[in-house]
């Protein structure tokens, strides 16, 4: 089955709506889906909530969508270096639910897995595991956290097939490949798409069963929120 439509607009073409959820994968600015996220803004849809790691950077990535006042809630992370976020954050404006990363990337994973819920020991004592139910196991207290699933998910790959397989390179294997397996929908923006059969079964991140729609990638900036430098010898 051959998955490849023409651009975003058409990969997204039916499957936004007002109100919906969204996961996007990932992890800074690496890894980020940046031909789909624009188009989602042109869409004009708006109450989103949107499940990722962090909110982009200032004028990149998910900040697209903050700045169009299109989302209502965030669940993650990483917040910080995002002045756009704090301000909606502080003002009331953007609910945010947020979590430890470690536990954010498993209540996906459970998302994809079927698993509705897990015990961990992060949290537990803070404010992360206020209104959570809390259990013993062990003699060491554990709380219990629900799994994340979306109507849609907006994953960047490396490589895919025309199936769907998908292939991804370094740091941007982050939290696209669970992304892909729990949400209702997903489409793929790939770097590069290559014909079904070509990829190494071994090397597939993703099957391409998870996968619903895929584009070429039209954006591949791969922006770096910091650039450090070390003085040379």
């Amino acid at each position: 089955m051959d998955k490849v439509f023409a651009d975003a607009a058409a990969a997204l073409e039916g499957v936004l709506f007002d109100g919906m959820t969204i996961m996007s994968g990932g992890f800074g600015l690496s890894g980020n889906p940046e031909t789909l996220i624009p188009e989602v803004r042109r869409r004009g849809v708006s109450r989103l909530t949107i499940i990722s790691n962090n909110a982009g950077a200032d004028g990149l990535g998910l900040w697209m969508l903050l700045e169009s006042r299109q989302v209502t809630k965030m669940i993650s992370s990483y917040v910080g270096e995002n002045k756009l976020f704090e301000q909606q954050y502080l003002s009331g404006e953007l609910e945010l639910e947020l979590n430890p990363q470690g536990t954010l990337a498993e209540r996906i994973r459970a998302g994809g897995a079927g698993i509705p819920a897990f015990y961990t020991k992060t949290g537990v004592g803070t404010v992360v595991a206020d209104g959570k139910p809390v259990e013993e196991f062990d003699g060491e207290l554990y709380v219990r956290e629900r799994w994340l699933r979306a109507d849609l998910a907006l994953v960047k790959a490396w490589k895919a097939d025309r199936a769907g397989n998908l292939v991804f390179r370094k740091t941007a294997r982050n939290f696209n490949p669970m992304m892909a397996t729990a949400a209702k929908v997903t489409v793929v923006e790939a770097e590069e798409i290559v014909e079904t059969g070509t990829l190494d079964p071994d090397a597939i991140h993703t099957p391409g069963i998870y996968v619903d729609r895929i584009i070429p990638a039209a954006i591949n900036a791969k922006h770096i929120e910091k650039v450090t430098t070390r003085p040379r010898g």
